[in-house]
């Protein structure tokens, strides 16, 4: 990713950052999201922050608006439950506010390799967030993008959640 790209999603995490700080400004739609997910999947969803579920709902919400279900391009069933859980990792350490800052201004590629509390779980959220899922019995296809979720390689359905979780 090109450093200019990476400016350009500055003010969205600016933004994201600034709701963030206090968990009862987020608003989660939940009982939509419990729509596309299967039980298991719903399990790890609820336990997440709200404020990370509600992200996950906005990263997920850009992604039917700009692939809507009536088009060719629409996401799969399994991209939209990957959208709504790819932060779920998240949930094995809550934040404190000044972590929430200061680990979102470490670059993830750097947090990965601090094993300091929220920066580790930070860093290692795909993962984390990947195992969580498998256990709960998710679809494999959604344990799989949370994973790479990063790091999409040549996965489109990975990239294309990459890009939107930027955006956001």
């Amino acid at each position: 990713m090109s450093f200019r790209h990476k400016l350009t999603g500055l003010p969205a995490k600016m933004k994201r950052l600034a709701r963030s700080l206090t968990a009862a400004q987020a608003d989660p739609d939940d009982a939509w999201a419990a729509g596309h997910l299967t039980s298991g999947e719903w399990r790890v969803y609820i336990g997440m922050d709200q404020r990370d579920r509600e992200h996950a709902l906005r990263v997920t919400r850009a992604l039917l608006l700009a692939r809507p279900a009536a088009s060719p391009e629409r996401p799969s069933p399994e991209l939209l439950a990957a959208a709504l859980l790819h932060d779920c990792g998240k949930q094995l350490r809550p934040y404190r506010v000044w972590e929430r800052v200061a680990a979102g201004l470490v670059p993830g590629r750097w947090a990965r390799h601090l094993p300091v509390g929220a920066l580790w779980v930070r860093g290692r959220h795909p993962e984390l967030g990947a195992r969580l899922l498998r256990a709960a019995g998710a679809r494999e296809r959604v344990a799989e993008l949370v994973l790479r979720h990063h790091e999409p390689g040549e996965d489109a359905d990975a990239e294309l959640l990459h890009r939107y979780d930027n955006l956001e």
